[in-house]
């Protein structure tokens, strides 16, 4: 073999990487555009407004001093156009004002890195560690990379996390709420501990992470803690609905703090643990049984199905009808809300989704994280995620549910009423 052909390793951070090079150029050309095509829509939108002489009033000023941005290919050069307001002084609060929101003031990295950083952490890289780490990700020039640098980060982070912990809740409301354990491969103090999560959806649709903290699963006392806690600094009405896993101690809490409350379970989970109980041959036509209970479009059909599964396996697989058949009412609460929302309340996917990522980006670390240390990594990581998270279709329908309208079979009861209303005035 040729000297030609032998490729030398070199330390991560020491090689000159020419496509990574040509990237950042083009990165910076394209940042560069966004930019200045934001200030243009801008300035287009004052443009009616003139000082007392007739001349413009809002224009261009040069530029601020260039910065860089840390990102995904390493540090980005720019420098950000200037926006002036000439009928207001510097100090006039009245004074129109740009800021950028691609580039919002003060921003030192993107949101990939703040995302990568907390990753890297669950994964066990030390804040030693950190600068090496990110030198072979990002480039032996990315700035403030220190371990000095990156522990102040993780300190803010936790800050973060507290304050959000202790947020006021007095002004908001919950219409459903989904609540599970969730269990991630980055240990905590204690192996049998895992994260409590709540997530609520508002009267606008919007879901929020507004229950986050350490616990046991099954634990009623964790769980009622946690609802304690939410109620205490503020949130005291209760949600219409609760979606969760049938095996929780979270069903013994909510009762005690919201009594009235309705219970929706799993059906992703009542179905593997129904499964769970039969042979493997079974699980099939188990499966489209199952699927005819919760896709049926009345609550009647829903029943009739229930009673075919029940019938046909209580002979033979008797703990299988038996699992389904404890929660038949909780199984079936969801027909009584509007039909546009059954596909988010049959299961918890709002959690799974967003924690499968999690913990796709989590695994068990060197040694144990402290709790507090765990939390805020895995809080900076929903936190992100919660940007994504989708509506809920028919979400309009949300407010008549907390003025107390009532449905069946999905369809608004009221609605019935003044159908037959109708036609027996049209007789």
């Amino acid at each position: 073999m040729s000297n030609s052909n032998v490729v030398k390793l070199v330390q991560p951070g020491t090689f000159s990487d020419q496509l990574t090079e040509v990237l950042r150029r083009g990165a910076r050309c394209l940042l560069a555009q966004a930019v200045e095509a934001e200030v243009a829509d801008f300035l287009g939108g004052h443009g009616e407004l003139k000082t007392g002489d007739g001349r413009q009033r809002v224009v261009r000023h040069g530029h601020l001093p260039e910065r860089e941005v840390l990102t995904g290919i390493g540090p980005v050069a720019l420098r950000q156009p200037r926006v002036r307001d000439r009928a207001a002084a510097a100090d006039d609060p009245g004074r129109i004002r740009f800021s950028s929101m691609i580039l919002p003031p003060y921003m030192r990295r993107s949101k990939s890195i703040e995302t990568l950083l907390p990753i890297l952490y669950l994964k066990g890289i030390s804040t030693g560690d950190f600068s090496e780490a990110l030198a072979a990700l990002l480039g032996k020039d990315a700035p403030g990379l220190s371990a000095s640098a990156i522990g102040r980060l993780k300190e803010g982070w936790q800050d973060d996390h507290a304050t959000w912990a202790r947020r006021d809740l007095s002004a908001r409301r919950y219409v459903y709420i989904w609540a599970d354990g969730i269990h991630l491969q980055a240990r905590l103090e204690e192996e049998a501990q895992c994260i409590l999560v709540i997530i609520g959806a508002t009267p606008e649709g919007t879901k929020e992470l507004i229950g986050f903290t350490d616990g046991t699963r099954e634990s009623a006392h964790d769980w009622r803690v946690l609802l304690l806690d939410l109620k205490r600094r503020g949130l005291t009405i209760a949600p219409e609905l609760a979606v969760a896993d049938g095996a929780l101690g979270f069903w013994k809490a909510l009762g005690e703090v919201w009594p009235k409350t309705r219970e929706q379970r799993c059906w992703v989970h009542k179905t593997a643990n129904v499964l769970a109980r039969l042979p493997k041959s079974q699980h099939p036509k188990a499966k489209r049984a199952l699927q005819d209970i919760w896709m049926a479009e009345t609550k009647v059909d829903a029943e009739t199905a229930f009673d075919a599964f029940i019938e046909g396996y209580a002979v033979k697989y008797d703990k299988a009808a038996e699992c389904l058949s404890k929660d038949r009412g909780a199984l079936l609460a969801f027909h009584d809300f509007p039909a546009e929302h059954w596909k988010h309340l049959r299961t918890t996917n709002p959690i799974e989704s967003t924690f499968a990522t999690v913990r796709h980006r989590t695994i068990r670390s060197k040694g144990c994280l402290s709790n507090r240390t765990a939390l805020a990594m895995v809080f900076k990581l929903v936190e992100g995620a919660q940007k994504n998270w989708r509506r809920l279709d028919g979400h309009a329908l949300l407010p008549k549910l907390i003025l107390g309208v009532k449905f069946t079979n999905g369809l608004e009861v009221i609605a019935k009423a003044n159908e037959l209303q109708n036609a027996t005035a049209a007789a």
